[in-house]
């Protein structure tokens, strides 16, 4: 559904026992916010990554995919691919604009900084009825934990994070004291011929 989001919200102490739901964390207040809830969820930018997207950072085609070209953290340029959900979000916040900024204020249509993309998640979560406190970074880490969480390689997380150490993209890692998914089970069937 174009401009809804899932993250996993948890309880519990420190990663024990910790129960997880998902919820259902952007439905489109505007075309806005969902851009904003998509860039920092699904791609994993951060906040001020995603204030800075322009409609033209997203216009050119690599090899089939439709990217999204940015300047990371450390002033580090990146490319990365555009799936067809969030382009579809992407295109409506868009809408007939072709140059400028992408996601906008909702009231002044001015673009955003950093500090809009902190109060629009902050509605969004509220809206969502999220007790605690959501933040840009939340969805980013989000999108970081799930992706491992759904079996993306720990190398191609950290090329999804931009993160420079793979120590960094490890911490997001829950699934590390899951003992079913422990390597000596591999390593086993591996040895065995299975």
């Amino acid at each position: 559904m174009p401009g809804a989001i899932m993250i996993e919200v948890e309880h519990g102490i420190e990663g024990e026992g910790q129960d997880r739901r998902e919820v259902q964390v952007a439905q489109t207040l505007t075309v806005h916010h969902g851009a904003l809830a998509y860039l920092l969820g699904i791609n994993a930018l951060r906040a001020s990554e995603a204030a800075a997207v322009r409609i033209e950072d997203y216009a050119e085609t690599l090899r089939g995919h439709r990217v999204l070209h940015l300047v990371g953290k450390g002033n580090k340029p990146a490319t990365m691919p555009i799936t067809v959900p969030v382009l579809r979000v992407l295109e409506a916040c868009r809408g007939q604009r072709t140059t400028g900024a992408l996601v906008l204020r909702p009231i002044s249509g001015n673009p955003i900084d950093r500090r809009d993309a902190y109060r629009m998640v902050a509605r969004i979560a509220k809206v969502a009825g999220i007790p605690r406190h959501i933040s840009p970074h939340s969805l980013r880490h989000a999108a970081i934990t799930n992706a491992l969480d759904a079996g993306v390689p720990l190398r191609d997380a950290q090329i999804l994070a931009r993160h420079a150490d793979p120590r960094t993209t490890e911490h997001y890692d829950r699934a590390r004291g899951n003992l079913d998914r422990h390597g000596v089970h591999f390593l086993t069937a591996y040895v065995a011929g299975v």
